[in-house]
């Protein structure tokens, strides 16, 4: 019986994460809860699966993981506010299922200087299916990673013509029903350039050697290609319970949880090659990624102020990506990455992107 905290339970990986615990109650037991201000979901959530132990705010999650005897974190919280909360699990020993992929990449060596070999799982779709994929080879059997995207509603598109793309035509992706940020996000591929961060850090693979290529039915979820000339991809229909289960009790699978593709049916699987020019966010997070040290926070924080900036009709679409760029280049790191550091450069880059967003 794997004891389960699961924070951000009222978002939609903790919602699904509960999915999976409810449908297989002799193998899971959930004994802690965190929401960032839901507090009326979580206590229904609390009352089903007998949780004492909830939390409201990402200092007070921080603290249920301090304090909560459990075996696996769930952290699913939405921003780089995740990152106290991943930091205690990583210290307490406990193994961490990781969708908050913000706290590894403004944490980076900070993350993983305190976190063992294995203990961080990943839960984003296209990390668990690196994950899977890597089980295929040895570390240097290993040439490249290839991050699959689906290019969110916007795929095709040249740079000229998302000028006056507006909010609700952002938010309409695809394939995954996320919230504003993270669609967003995924609208403008500053989601996949995140990723290639964190897939940098997962499995200390250089970014020369980390591509990423649209494909746009989103059932390869990612592939690693091996000195052989080989390519292992993991293939799933878009369901995140599935990654989801495999954080809850890796490396094992859990029966049932998701639905397998239908091989009597004809299907078609395309890949695009990234067209950057459109999509500069992927390019950007790679510079910023090996800058390292506050860079990657850097990034993160204009973005989160540009992307609400975006919605409340201060700034085009375009403006998000050429807005993060600016502050970056203006952004003068410390020699040192630490809590303290990161959290004044990140507030540095949350006034700068307002002030050029303003001007």
């Amino acid at each position: 019986m794997r004891r389960v905290v699961i924070l951000g339970s009222t978002g939609s990986i903790g919602t699904q994460a509960l999915d999976v615990i409810r449908a297989n109650p002799e193998r899971f037991e959930v004994v802690g809860l965190s929401a960032g201000s839901n507090g009326a979901a979580m206590a229904a959530q609390a009352k089903e699966f007998g949780v004492a132990d909830t939390a409201l705010g990402a200092a007070d999650a921080e603290r249920l993981v301090r304090s909560v005897e459990a075996d696996v974190v769930v952290n699913g919280i939405t921003g780089s506010v995740g990152l106290g909360p991943t930091l205690a699990a990583l210290e307490t020993g406990r193994t961490l299922a990781l969708a908050n992929k913000e706290s590894l990449i403004v944490g980076g060596e900070l993350v993983k200087s305190i976190a063992k070999p294995g203990q961080i799982v990943p839960v984003d779709s296209e990390h668990s299916a690196l994950a899977q994929a890597l089980r295929s080879g040895t570390a240097d059997e290993v040439r490249r990673l290839v991050l699959t995207a689906s290019g969110g509603p916007f795929r095709g598109r040249s740079r000229e013509s998302l000028a006056d793309v507006t909010p609700s035509e952002a938010l309409a992706h695809p394939t995954w029903d996320m919230g504003r940020v993270v669609t967003t996000n995924s609208a403008t591929l500053v989601n996949k350039g995140l990723e290639v961060i964190e897939a940098h850090l997962l499995f200390d693979v250089p970014y020369d050697r980390i591509d990423v290529v649209v494909h746009p039915q989103s059932i390869v979820h990612s592939m690693v290609e091996f000195v052989d000339g080989s390519t292992i991809a993991q293939a799933s229909p878009p369901d995140m319970r599935l990654p989801i289960s495999l954080g809850l009790d890796w490396p094992h699978r859990v029966a049932g949880v998701g639905a397998p593709l239908d091989w009597t049916k004809a299907s078609a699987w395309t890949f695009e090659p990234l067209d950057e020019q459109a999509f500069p966010a992927v390019a950007l997070a790679k510079q910023v990624g090996s800058a390292g040290r506050t860079f990657p926070g850097v990034y993160n924080a204009a973005n989160e102020q540009a992307v609400d900036a975006f919605h409340e009709g201060r700034l085009p679409f375009l403006g998000i990506v050429d807005t993060v760029r600016r502050v970056v280049d203006a952004h003068d790191a410390p020699s040192e990455l630490t809590r303290e550091s990161l959290a004044e450069a990140e507030n540095w880059a949350r006034a700068e992107a307002d002030r050029i967003i303003a001007a």
